[in-house]
């Protein structure tokens, strides 16, 4: 429920909430959404994206990109990932989300505890801040409902790995899939596919 999520963590700064979703997949981009809520912007059943149903975010997502004043959401590829590092990743993933903001923000609520600044505007991290606030919070639903969505896609394409049902993340089934078929484009090879190996 919304009513222990803040709707704004300063007072007058238009804030953007950023979150991303797929940190820990072995396969498939990570997903940032950056968004700008209205003040005083409420919606009952927003929490951490983690702790809602598939059906609850699918049905909360189009809301969130209806009120909000701003939304946008960027990937970051395995290629890259494996170039830069899963962190780099996803708050590249951030700032390009950021870039293509409608509203430019004056303050970036990154959730977490590690962020490279964006030029020009302040941000504060705030660990489990998917939790805290209804921005970060809505970040969290666009990141993992578009991945979601997109894993789904891919999966229909590359069925043996389950992608639809794990979304890339390391499952038994995932591994053993890895280990039968061997890996795709969409694998991260910077990541431990499979136990023991690396």
């Amino acid at each position: 429920m919304t009513m222990g999520l803040k709707s704004h963590f300063s007072s007058g700064l238009i804030e953007a909430g950023c979150d991303e979703a797929g940190r820990g997949c072995l396969a498939g981009p990570v997903v940032a959404a950056a968004v700008v809520l209205p003040r005083g912007f409420k919606l009952k059943g927003l929490t951490d994206s983690k702790l809602m149903t598939q059906a609850q975010r699918e049905k909360l997502a189009p809301i969130i990109q209806r009120e909000s004043l701003a939304w946008a959401i960027a990937e970051v590829g395995p290629e890259e990932i494996d170039r830069i590092n899963i962190l780099n990743a996803s708050i590249l993933g951030m700032h390009h989300a950021v870039d293509q903001l409608a509203l430019r923000p004056e303050l970036l609520l990154i959730d977490g505890n590690r962020f490279k600044p964006y030029m020009g505007i302040l941000h504060q991290c705030v660990v489990k801040g998917d939790s805290k606030f209804l921005s970060i919070a809505a970040a969290s639903v666009l990141a993992k409902t578009h991945r979601d969505a997109l894993m789904a896609e891919l999966g229909r394409e590359n069925p043996e790995y389950g992608w639809a049902q794990n979304a890339g993340y390391p499952t038994s089934a995932h591994r053993a899939a890895i280990s039968l078929y061997g890996t795709t484009p969409h694998h991260r090879l910077t990541f431990r596919l499979l136990p023991g190996v690396q």
